[in-house]
Formats: C-alpha cells, structure tokens, sequence
C-alpha cells in the first residue's frame, strides 16, 4: 500500500493524463469516425474499461495483447491498461497468425482484444481471455467503456511499473520485445514536447498505425497531455489524407517519407489547399533530400521536422527543426532533451566528426530489457550505452547524419556502400519517384548493388539511363550493378520499406 507522500508525489502516465483532464475537461481528445471523446469522457471511458478489465479476471502485471488498426476503442484499452498496472502488447495487423501467435506466446500475453474483421486470424491462441476492440461480443472494449463498472488507477502503480512491451519489426531476427515503464514513455513525452513544438492548440491526423511507437508515441501520447486534439484515421490512404487535412482544418501531420511521396504524387496533392497545415513531422526512415526539397518549394510556409530514433527509446531520440533544415537537410538533427548520444567504434572510442561509426545513447526514455531475453538485452547495453543498430556520423556541431541501418550497408568486392547514398542519387533523376537500393548475392562482388524503382506517373526511363545518371554522380564502385521497375515498393504499415522482401523476391537474379 502506498503511504498518503507516495501517492502525492507518483507520476504514472495515468496521473499526468488527469492533469490534462482538469485543465481542459470539455474540450474534444479524440475523434474517430462519428464519435466525439472530451477529456472527461475519454478518462471516464478508459476507467469503465479498466474496472470490465479486472471483471474479466486480469490482474496487474498480466499481458494485454491488442491487434486491431486504428480506432477510438484502441486508445481505450491502451489507456486502460495504463491504469490497471497491466501491460499492453501491441500487435501489428497485418501479421500472419503464426506471427501473432509468436508474439502473444512470447509475451505470455493473458488477453488479447481484435478487431471482429482480425478475429479469425487469432481465434484460439493461449489466452486466458479473448474478446473484442468494437464491434459487440462477450468481452468488447467500445461496449464496456459505455456501462463496465468504473475502476480508479491501481493504487500500487508506479512510474517503473512496465506499461508496455513493444516488439521490434524482426528484420533480420524473431522480434525482440522492448519493456517500456511509465517512467520511460513520460521522459519521452517531455521530449516529443520540447523538439516538436507539440500545442494545445494543434489538431492532428493520426492515420499512421497506433501500434507503431512513432504514431502512439510521438504524437497521440504527448498531444493528449498537452491538451490537443487528435482525429484517428484507420490508414494513412493518400487521397484521404488529402481531403481530411483539407477540410478538417488539420493542423499537424506525421507520416513516413513513403507516405509524404504518395501525398505529393497523388492528383488531389493541391498546395492551396492545404493551409491549415502548419506542421509537419517525418520520421521512421530517411527522407530522400530530393524529396524534402521538393515538398518545401511547394509548401513554403509549412515547418518540418525530422523525428529520429527506434523503438527502444521510447522511440524519438533526435530532432531536426525547422529552422535548421536550410542548412543541413540531409541531418537528423541533435538529441532531444532527455537523450544522450554518441558515434563510437567497435572499441565505444568516439569517432571524430565526420567519421563513420555506430550511433548509440543513453537516456531514461530507454527500454528496461527485451523481454525474457537477457543475453540479447546485456549485448544491446554492452559498454553502458545503448546499441541502435545504425551506423551514422556526426558534425563539428553536434548534428547527427543518418548513414543507413549496419545491416543494409553493402559489402560490394569488400568496399562498403551505403544504400542511402545511392537512393539519394536516383531520386534526382526527374523520372524517379521511388527507389530502394539493397544487396544481393553475387558470384563476383559477393554483395551487389541493385535498385527497385517506381517511376512517376507519365514519365519514361529506361535501365541504361539511369545507370548512366547514377554514374555522372557515383564512384563505380556505388552504381548499381542491376535496376529493375516495378509499379509499388513493399511496405509495411507503419510506412517502413520491406528491404527484406526485397532481397527475397530478387534473390535469384544474378544466378539466372
């Protein structure tokens, strides 16, 4: 039991939520669809929920999966855990039952909530208890927040109590789950706040999927506690967008450079209308300059901002602004306030500015441990620092440049090439309007160079021309041995690009 000091000096994202309820309790949270949720009702719903939670036989410390896309139910049974002292297992939609079933086996998830058109793909699995998001049924989320028996926060929670495990996307392993406490998701919050001007007064899109760390927790978390307002979408559809930002009045907007690509290309993409813009947020995976260019000269007045980081670190770990990008558009921008960051070797000596190496920090924004997993998690802070993966670079002023993940570097006859600087070659092509550059085996150079890309539309180019542009701008040694066309990218969606299938579906050709 907590003693009367603890309990007024706790600081849950539950307890830093009802300060936002007492400050604005009838002003719009959240809305979706029809539905409209002020503070007061969003907060009154998610304790409905919680108290049908702990009716359902859910204690804290049990696993909550949730697999459904975007909605207002989502965000309640999110915030209901919150305050139950549960922990929420967010599962990507689009994954396969096996993969579910992974996920929901490793976590040693109790629960799990799907969407009625998702229910199928997890009928059966371990789960002590099953039910609904929306949509009606025995145990469903929307129902209970209308008439479950109410439930205040769980007196034993604290800012370490978990509140989240968060599975990494599995590129090149089985996913790993990143532990998130309350403690951990508030330094972030604070953070997102600092770096990205987040309002009161900004009114934003969600239309990136709210299992994504990026989406929850860059944008939705931090605007609900400042006490904005934010419209839900199920996806991030480009001509959606488009008319939703048009007229809604949309004021703030993040999304993934795939999905700003498909925003610009698309026919009802108009300038002058979309004025009620003022901020715009990209992050997830590099933005192509040529791209970034692009969209400035034809939305002068919108502020960018370039978001950085992974999911274990809550996940924003650098910022660009807006009034940086002039000078160094190719940069993710300097750390953000509760985050430390440094380029080191193999050795954790500092690389020199300039240098190459791997980008690592530390912060209180970071993961506890991957779930059941403890060598992976001691090899992930070996030196007492934080290992993203990512190799980058950093300058005399401390802004940092994101080479490529270690893994897509190209091992090309034992010189390495990184894949960015070969997408940002071809996206200056005035044809290009995406393209994915990756590694395939070789029987001479072991790794080589290729690149899938799409062209825009009513525009004409063939192999040999831009093989012949990439040369003009590129060592030999960085030109793509091979460029193949295809109508779409695969993506998964949050937005990121499938490399990996990439590599899978082309594995063969250069053994044909």
């Amino acid at each position: 039991m907590q003693s009367e000091q603890q309990r007024a000096l706790r600081n849950t994202i539950p307890d830093a939520l009802a300060r936002a309820v007492r400050r604005s309790p009838g002003k719009t949270a959240i809305r979706f669809g029809e539905r409209d949720w002020t503070y007061r009702q969003l907060d009154e719903a998610a304790a409905r929920v919680a108290g049908s939670l702990a009716q359902w036989g859910l204690r804290p410390g049990d696993r909550v999966a949730a697999f459904g896309k975007n909605s207002d139910a989502y965000v309640l049974l999110w915030l209901a855990c919150l305050r139950s002292g549960l922990i929420h297992v967010p599962v990507n939609f689009s994954m396969t039952r096996n993969e579910a079933e992974y996920i929901v086996t490793q976590s040693g998830a109790s629960a799990i909530f799907a969407d009625p058109s998702l229910a199928e793909r997890v009928e059966g699995l371990p789960c002590k208890v099953s039910g609904t998001l929306h949509g009606g049924g025995q145990r469903d989320i929307l129902a209970a927040a209308a008439r479950g028996p109410v439930a205040p926060v769980h007196e034993q929670l604290i800012d370490t109590t978990p509140a989240q495990i968060l599975y990494t996307s599995g590129t090149t392993s089985a996913p790993k789950g990143a532990v998130l406490t309350h403690r951990a998701l508030l330094a972030e919050y604070v953070s997102t706040i600092a770096s990205c001007d987040i309002r009161d007064t900004d009114y934003s899109l969600a239309a990136l999927p709210l299992y994504h760390s990026a989406q929850m927790h860059v944008f939705l978390m931090p605007l609900l506690l400042c006490g904005g307002t934010t419209l839900i979408a199920e996806s991030p559809e480009a001509e959606f967008c488009l008319r939703t930002i048009r007229s809604e009045g949309i004021t703030s907007f993040f999304a993934p450079p795939t999905v700003w690509i498909a925003l610009l290309r698309h026919a009802e993409f108009v300038p002058a209308q979309l004025g009620s813009l003022t901020k715009a947020y990209y992050g997830a995976s590099i933005m192509p300059v040529p791209v970034l260019l692009e969209l400035q000269s034809k939305l002068p007045a919108l502020r960018f901002f370039n978001c950085y980081g992974q999911s274990e670190i809550g996940p924003l770990a650098t910022v660009l602004g807006p009034e940086e990008h002039a000078a160094r558009p190719a940069s993710a921008g300097r750390p953000v306030l509760n985050v430390e960051t440094r380029i080191v070797d193999e050795t954790m000596q500092d690389m020199a500015p300039g240098e190459p190496g791997e980008i690592v920090h530390r912060s209180p924004q970071l993961l506890t441990e991957y779930w059941d997993k403890p060598e992976q998690t001691a090899e992930a802070f070996a030196g007492g620092w934080f290992h993203s993966g990512d190799l980058g670079y950093m300058d005399a002023e401390g802004y940092l440049y994101v080479v490529d993940r270690i893994k897509d570097v190209i091992n090309s006859g034992g010189v390495l090439v990184s894949s960015r600087e070969v997408e940002e070659c071809l996206y200056t092509h005035p044809a290009v309007a995406e393209a994915a550059v990756f590694a395939l085996q070789h029987p001479k150079w072991v790794e080589a160079v290729t690149a899938c890309v799409v062209l825009k539309r009513d525009t004409q180019a063939s192999e040999e021309g831009l093989l012949a542009h990439a040369r003009d701008a590129l060592a030999p040694f960085k030109v793509p041995k091979r460029v193949v066309f295809v109508a779409d990218l695969p993506r998964n969606t949050a937005g990121k690009l499938l490399k990996r299938q990439l590599r899978e579906d082309y594995a063969t050709l250069f053994s044909e």
